[in-house]
């Protein structure tokens, strides 16, 4: 489940206005995509080819899927990730160009 930044820190921001004492919440963004789409992704966006990519063996106990389930937050606070997160990868991409400059 990918969440940007802005939202995270969003949300934390509203545990700590408006949670519960002692209650757990947790944030994600409902964006569960898997970690090579992702990679794939910023490879396009920054114009690069997919023949960059090294694939490794993979290691054991390796866990195939993290998601969560933030039904809580979203029913008991109202909060939910506000950011698109392709707009978002843009940004974070463009960055960590400026800051490679």
């Amino acid at each position: 489940d990918w969440l940007f930044v802005k939202n995270h820190s969003a949300a934390i921001l509203t545990v700590l206005e408006k949670g519960k004492k002692g209650e757990i919440y947790n944030i994600g963004g409902n964006n569960e995509q898997t970690n090579i789409d992702i990679v794939r992704k910023i490879l396009k966006k920054l114009g690069k080819s997919d023949d960059l990519l090294e694939y490794v063996e993979d290691r054991l106990g390796h866990d195939f899927r993290y998601a969560i389930d933030s039904s809580k937050i979203k029913r008991e606070l109202g909060w939910v990730a506000d950011q698109d997160f392709d707009k978002m990868l843009d940004e974070t991409i463009e960055f960590y160009k400026q800051a490679t400059k």
